[in-house]
């Protein structure tokens, strides 16, 4: 098992902030009830490039925090979860190519939409329809903010010279 790095637990705490912060931008569709967050691409964007472990932890580390600040409820922190997990697992198993990445929010937001359905004990169909919009515009938008997020982790992340912490 590798041990993580200071560089590594700095990289996994910055890319939870990442993942809350783009979650304050929200764009309407005009459904009522359906708007279009920027943490989607982001997240997986974030997937793509630092892989499902840091992925995954900054994402669990970012629900957490909005659990305590009371800014999410746990249907909140089951919504993300069941997206982390379904996107995250999309990317390991099926890579990073643009195919990939442009389905995988959709069907990530799609399975967290069915598992509240489960969760709430209510149809589908209603949970689903108003976030179409918002799955079209994350397979739109994830491309680009993945390249340019590969960009920059290419040219300042790449250099990883801390010595382990524990």
């Amino acid at each position: 098992m590798k041990k993580f790095t200071a560089y590594d637990i700095a990289q996994i705490a910055m890319l939870a902030c990442f993942i809350i912060l783009a979650g304050y931008f929200k764009i309407p569709t005009g459904i009522p009830g359906s708007e279009f967050q920027l943490s989607a691409p982001v997240a997986i964007a974030i997937a793509a490039v630092f892989g499902f472990k840091r992925y995954f932890l900054a994402g669990m580390i970012a629900s957490v925090l909005l659990l305590l600040l009371g800014i999410h409820t746990f249907i909140n922190a089951e919504i993300s979860l069941i997206f982390r997990l379904t996107v995250g697992l999309i990317i390991l198993f099926c890579g990073t190519s643009i195919p990939v990445l442009m389905l995988a929010g959709p069907i990530g937001t799609a399975v967290a939409r069915i598992g509240l359905a489960f969760t709430l004990d209510i149809p589908i169909l209603p949970l689903l329809i108003p976030v179409i919009p918002g799955m079209i515009i994350t397979a739109l938008c994830v491309w680009p903010i993945t390249k340019m997020m590969r960009t920059i982790h290419e040219k300042v992340g790449a250099r990883n010279s801390v010595p382990r912490v524990f």
